[in-house]
């Protein structure tokens, strides 16, 4: 005598959209991780412009690995922003996204403090260049947050699987 038994199972796929309409996610930029993006990207603009507008500078190829740094992590940043904003991700989906961001933050960190350090090193007293290298920290310190939110938020509490 055999039993058949058949389990269904049913999966309901609930898709919301914001009341300012499909194509903008304007709650991205008012969560926190859109809201820690924005500030990187500001905090990056201070401080390469603080090092760029200096007159006085006491070592150029340091402050030029400087520039460099914060423009092009600053571009890099504002570009993942914008890609949130305007829900890009699931448009281009053959990139894993959460992965991308989370190296370019990683590299982003080291290197912008690794820039900051010699930055702050070769100031010779110039306010502009003090600023510039302080703001550097500062983004330093927005981006080992974002890490740790990140790291948080893909591989943090996962569910352990209990011995039968």
């Amino acid at each position: 005598m055999s039993h058949t038994v058949v389990r269904t199972t049913t999966t309901t796929t609930t898709t919301t959209s914001s009341s300012e309409g499909g194509f903008l996610n304007l709650g991205y930029a008012r969560s926190l991780q859109g809201l820690l993006k924005l500030a990187q990207v500001v905090v990056l603009l201070i401080a390469f412009l603080c090092v760029h507008c200096s007159k006085w500078w006491t070592d150029e190829s340091a402050y030029r690995f400087f520039e460099v740094v914060t423009l092009w992590f600053l571009i890099a940043f504002l570009i993942f922003f914008l890609m949130h904003i305007l829900r890009l991700q699931g448009r281009i989906p053959c990139i894993n996204w959460t992965l991308t961001e989370f190296f370019h933050y990683i590299l982003g960190t080291i290197l912008i403090f690794i820039a900051s350090i010699v930055a702050a090193v070769k100031c010779g007293q110039i306010s502009a260049l003090i600023a510039g290298s302080v703001f550097g920290f500062i983004a330093t310190f927005l981006l080992a947050v974002n890490i740790w939110m990140s790291y948080k938020i893909t591989c943090g509490s996962q569910p352990t699987v209990a011995a039968v």
